[in-house]
């Protein structure tokens, strides 16, 4: 038995709560990582997991096994890291989840240099505006808009990115041109609804304007839990869009989008990279956050 190779198995578990999913994050079989978990056991004479046909439970032993664990796993790839070669080029696995607009007109068009800089990263990117469960999925990170509700994840926010409301000219063409942001809420305008995944709802725009603060809701026929195919319905005129600046300003450009209430501030919507607090925050971890937040410094503004 590697022992290096049981105790990452046993972390992974853990973390996953299956040792089915555990099994496809080491890119091993569910038998062999069976097989390491029962020879740890074994080799410590300690129960160190529960388990049903459904799922698998951390004893309380395994639960105090598991902190050490970490620190062990930690300490050896900072020692890894710590050698000249290491540090100067951080290599590895790193499992990310992005919000699926950002990927597509920020991440993915600079992953090119990303890869020159750093060659020896393996970034495995999942694109979705799904909830993404940190420790179950065995991410090292994720990258959301909006505040932070699950206060157990350490976060560094990269970005404060600035809103605005826009509609397509075709739309505007049907419903007219609002002139105050009330109007939105009439029989004859349409939004389009965003579908938040921490909540499955759509919720109100804040906005102000020299003392006046109003909340706007609006009126939606079609909801969207994808940031691509809410952009796409408002380009085919579905309703009025509350969009970052980075992914209308492409639009505005070619007059595919118009921009509303001009005189308007919304508040800013904060961009976070999230991880587990028991995560080591590793080399390729931090240099993967440090390239976001240049990034995001660049396209937010």
């Amino acid at each position: 038995m590697d022992r290096f190779d049981a105790m990452q198995a046993f972390a992974r578990v853990v973390e996953a709560g299956s040792f089915t999913k555990a099994a496809g994050t080491l890119h091993m079989s569910k038998t062999s990582v069976t097989q390491l978990v029962q020879q740890l056991e074994a080799r410590l004479r300690v129960k160190l997991l529960n388990r049903t046909t459904r799922q698998v439970h951390v004893t309380a032993d395994g639960a105090a096994y598991y902190e050490r664990v970490l620190r062990v796993l930690a300490d050896m790839d900072d020692a890894e890291t710590s050698l000249s070669a290491a540090s100067a080029s951080p290599r590895g696995r790193l499992r990310v989840d992005v919000p699926s607009p950002l990927a597509r007109l920020v991440l993915v068009p600079a992953l090119p240099a990303f890869h020159a800089r750093y060659p020896e990263i393996q970034l495995d990117m999942g694109v979705s505006d799904r909830m993404v469960d940190v420790i179950g999925d065995n991410v090292d990170c994720v990258v959301r808009g909006g505040e932070l509700t699950d206060l157990s994840l350490m976060a560094r926010k990269v970005a404060d990115l600035r809103l605005g409301v826009y509609a397509a000219p075709g739309y505007l063409e049907r419903a007219g041109t609002p002139a105050h942001p009330h109007e939105l809420e009439d029989t004859h305008h349409r939004i389009v609804g965003f579908l938040w995944a921490r909540t499955g709802k759509a919720f109100p725009y804040a906005m102000h304007r020299k003392g006046e603060s109003i909340k706007v809701q609006g009126r939606h026929l079609f909801s969207f839990d994808d940031g691509n195919a809410y952009l796409a319905a408002g380009l085919a005129g579905l309703g009025v869009l509350w969009l970052p600046d980075y992914m209308a300003r492409a639009h505005v450009v070619r007059g595919e989008l118009l921009p509303l209430f001009k005189d308007w501030r919304l508040d800013t919507m904060p961009l976070y990279v999230a991880f587990a607090p028991n995560r080591h925050v590793s080399a390729k971890l931090r240099v993967f956050i440090d390239w976001i937040a240049g990034l995001m410094a660049r396209h937010a503004h």
